[in-house]
């Protein structure tokens, strides 16, 4: 069976935010790419995950006229309430940090927007590929191989660079060999029950509660459609978290006098277990990591989706600058500058996870000193304003 070869400047595996963003920021520069992903549109478009998105990634996605639907249907919060000993406490973002917000916008509104504008533009985004390989990554024309069905010819794309933007399974970081890459692992000795329950918003903004049965968190998706998190064992077998028993730990950990969580029907409920990972370098030759394929993060600090998208406004600079202006040396920056910001991101979202959770592995002395740290968060303007600054986020340096 013969293969059917094509060229395209960038190839890009992976149909996450950190692959459309990427396909989407060099095509507004005239560079093609094409995007390869094994999931279908469908598939992409409708897994609902968690989205926060920081300051300087909702003004990005402004920039990018893609703010349409956003507008509509997202939720701006000026902050954020921790809850600990019974008592809430709101932490002002906009006094913090000069007037700078977050966005509540799921991940999966995100995707279905890039989608459109890639959709509108010309871009090319082949769904269901199978049998994705990477070859020549050190040479200047590294190759993609691929089957858009199992009985399907090969395909080969021929390109100037390529970017794994393929998550922690894919082949993007695997291309890369074992004695050229540094892994670093945590894994947390807990998860998240994560539940999706039709029901009006309980409270206005996301509210972090730290109490003596675990973590709590409270959020919302929609005005019909909230997310609320228990911290549970990270391999609990679902049938052992019926509803009834959701909703008590949600009610003791949540509840205050005055504000109740508000009930409804349950339609989603999963176990996310905990863990921080870091792959360096972020470049193999002419490969690029991005986004989960190289870094992932607790969601508890809320930086996942726009540390991928951090990665690729980078990358896409340095690429343009080297496409376009001859400025190869450019990219050998790369690896260097994402980690630094990979880092910074990996330390909030451990510290926001340490200090939120009880480790049943740890004593009862650090759980009273997680207590000291959110007093001390709380009382303190210096600390309150080191965590928003963190929380909101630091637009991207290039």
């Amino acid at each position: 069976m013969m293969t059917r070869t094509s060229r395209v400047p960038v190839g890009i595996v992976g149909a996450g935010p950190a692959g459309l963003f990427l396909s989407l920021l060099l095509r507004r520069e005239g560079i093609e790419s094409v995007v390869l992903d094994s999931r279908s549109r469908a598939e992409i478009e409708g897994t609902i995950r968690a989205g926060v998105l920081e300051h300087w990634t909702a003004d990005l996605i402004r920039d990018l006229g893609l703010n349409g639907r956003m507008d509509r249907l997202a939720h701006r919060h000026g902050g954020v309430t921790l809850q600990f000993c019974g008592e809430r406490h709101h932490l002002n973002f906009r006094e913090l940090t000069d007037g700078k917000e977050v966005t509540v916008y799921p991940q999966h509104e995100v995707l279905i927007d890039l989608l459109a504008a890639l959709d509108a533009e010309g871009g090319q985004v082949i769904f269901g590929v199978q049998d994705v390989a990477m070859h020549d990554l050190r040479t200047d024309r590294p190759r993609l191989t691929f089957r858009r069905a199992p009985d399907a010819e090969p395909e080969e794309l021929l390109c100037e660079y390529v970017a794994g933007c393929d998550g922690f399974h894919g082949p993007g970081r695997q291309a890369i060999p074992v004695t050229e890459r540094r892994e670093y692992t945590k894994v947390y000795p807990f998860g998240w029950l994560g539940v999706l329950v039709e029901a009006p918003p309980s409270y206005h903004e996301l509210i972090y509660a730290n109490h003596e049965r675990g973590f709590a968190l409270l959020s919302t998706r929609t005005p019909e459609i909230q997310r609320m998190y228990v911290q549970c064992g990270p391999h609990d077998p679902l049938g052992e978290w019926p509803d009834d028993r959701v909703w008590e730990e949600l009610h003791r950990r949540l509840d205050v006098p005055g504000s109740c969580v508000t009930e409804g029907r349950i339609f989603q409920k999963n176990i996310v277990p905990l863990r921080s990972f870091v792959s360096e370098p972020m470049r193999y030759g002419r490969l690029f990591l991005a986004g989960d394929a190289a870094h992932i993060v607790p969601p508890t600090g809320a930086k996942g989706l726009n540390l991928a998208v951090g990665d690729v406004v980078l990358l896409s600079h340095l690429m343009i600058r080297a496409m376009r202006h001859g400025d190869r040396d450019a990219l050998d920056t790369y690896s260097a500058r994402a980690l630094r910001r990979v880092w910074r991101a990996e330390r909030f979202s451990w510290s926001m996870t340490r200090m939120l959770h009880r480790d049943p592995t740890g004593s009862a002395f650090e759980g009273r000193i997680h207590l000291a740290e959110l007093d001390y968060l709380v009382h303190s303007e210096a600390a309150s304003r080191s965590l928003a600054e963190n929380y909101v986020g630091f637009p991207v340096e290039l």
